[in-house]
């Protein structure tokens, strides 16, 4: 019987190509600055207010109209040159971490302001998110997405090592404000390498915007193997959110204290830079059936943190879930990249982020009150259950099945 994965190492590494090497560099930077940012935020909002409240009020700024504009972040995506879109976001980006940095820096910050400055570069964010994959598609040969995809991953896991651990060096030694400095200098020098990038584009025909969104989603709806699928990354993204929501009380109290906590979170990333890894290495022969397989495996620390296990194996099997996310990102990437077509790729995309960005909120504002009711084992069993029935389910689907499978 064939092997079912295959080695890439054949295909030439999209980082030789110029213009992917300089999009991969602007958005490495991008990435950085912006893992050092929650801490840095948290942070300054409570020093300056002292208020939970605050800090929840200042989230819900950048989260709201990024939730509200993705769709038509989507449709501007296709309609205009992706990078020019990418560019113009990082600037707007760049603009509002340097006036959150120059309020913190000043010593008396506005809580306002810096709420005026999150609303503005979640919005940014809505139009830039989904010029992701166009990007990426646009500058790399088709044989090369999966590699592309897995360097962008690689990217986005050290980010998460390295991130936290310079935000603290920053706010120990300069204080958080200029930690907005760095993220807002890591965009504007994105958006000098998007300059230099060229990037292969599709005409889109100028239509309305509602044509626009009903045809980018009418996409979506048409792929059972996709539409079904984003039910279970949606339902990924909720167990998530209960467990970052209630996993560190339970560190705390039964695991062994606040070092459980930080050891559990950095294995995570560690673990989610190895998954990215594998899928710059391993082609499956059923990708998106492989990949939501590996997805199932985040019920395993919901149900061994509900017992509680020992810590140990309770780390390690986070370590575990967080490699199948790893490798699920690139695999997902480069399936959609090669399926959709190339004019409502964006629009696509951003359904994508849609999905999976709203269903953490439910996770967040569930799963406290859950907790409150009935215990918090309660709702992580509740999450295991629907996180792994659900990515567990899509084998059931016949276009899940059938992706990519040889004729």
């Amino acid at each position: 019987m064939p092997s079912t994965v295959t080695p890439s190492t054949r295909v030439r590494h999209p980082l030789r190509t110029r213009s992917f090497r300089l999009l991969f560099a602007g958005r490495a930077l991008s990435l950085l600055g912006d893992a050092v940012i929650p801490a840095a935020l948290a942070i300054a909002v409570w020093e300056a207010t002292g208020s939970t409240a605050a800090l929840a009020l200042i989230l819900g700024c950048a989260m709201v109209p990024k939730l509200l504009l993705l769709p038509v972040g989507g449709v501007v995506g296709d309609r205009f040159d992706a990078r020019t879109v990418a560019m113009a976001t990082d600037l707007v980006r760049c603009a509002a971490q340097l006036l959150v940095g120059w309020q913190l820096l000043s010593g008396d910050p506005s809580l306002w302001v810096i709420a005026g400055a999150e609303v503005a570069g979640g919005a940014a964010g809505a139009f830039a998110m989904p010029t992701g994959s166009p990007l990426v598609r646009g500058t790399v040969a088709p044989d090369a997405l999966q590699r592309a995809n897995a360097a962008m991953g690689v990217a986005q896991s050290a980010t998460r090592i390295g991130g936290p651990a310079l935000a603290g060096l920053l706010i120990v030694t300069v204080g958080a404000g200029w930690a907005f400095v760095l993220d807002a200098t890591t965009f504007a020098i994105s958006a000098a390498l998007l300059r230099a990038v060229h990037v292969k584009r599709v005409p889109v025909p100028r239509r309305s915007l509602r044509a626009d969104l009903r045809e980018g989603w009418q996409e979506v709806r048409s792929r059972d193997w996709y539409w079904t699928s984003l039910v279970a990354h949606s339902a990924w993204n909720a167990a998530a959110a209960v467990l970052m929501t209630l996993g560190p009380s339970i560190a705390f109290t039964r695991l062994g204290g606040t070092t459980v906590w930080v050891v559990f979170l950095q294995t995570g990333a560690v673990g989610f830079l190895l998954g990215a890894l594998l899928a710059d290495r391993l082609r499956p022969r059923r990708p998106v059936l492989t990949a939501n397989l590996g997805l199932a495996a985040y019920a395993l620390p919901l149900v061994l943190l509900a017992l509680p296990a020992p810590a140990p194996l309770t780390v390690a099997a986070y370590g575990l879930a967080q490699a199948g996310l790893g490798f699920l990102s690139p695999v997902w990437e480069t399936a959609v990249q090669q399926a959709v077509p190339a004019h409502t790729l964006a629009r696509v995309t951003s359904y994508d982020w849609l999905l999976s960005l709203a269903a953490m909120p439910l996770g967040y504002t569930l799963a406290p009150a859950a907790a409150s009711a009935w215990g918090p084992e309660v709702p992580l069993v509740a999450a295991a259950v629907i996180v792994g029935g659900c990515c567990l389910g899509t084998a059931l689907v016949p276009g899940v099945r059938r992706f990519g499978a040889a004729p």
